[in-house]
């Protein structure tokens, strides 16, 4: 299962190796974001997040829908 991060850098259409390279982490730990084993230091979210063009929180929560 996919991880808000792993749908954020999915829908991004950026490569794990290109995102790997940009934080100075190995691809692996990129796919373990992904799909939710691991997690990114606050560092690394920073960098994640500023990649990925998007606030820190968009990489762990997910917006309600409002449509209730």
């Amino acid at each position: 299962m996919k991880s808000l991060i792993g749908e954020r850098i999915q829908a991004s259409g950026l490569k794990q190796r290109y995102i790997a390279k940009e934080i100075g982490v190995n691809e692996n730990t990129v796919r373990n974001w992904m799909n939710g084993n691991s997690f990114p230091r606050l560092n690394q979210a920073v960098k994640l997040a500023d990649i990925l063009k998007c606030e820190i929180t968009d990489l762990y929560i997910k917006e309600a829908n409002n449509n209730d």
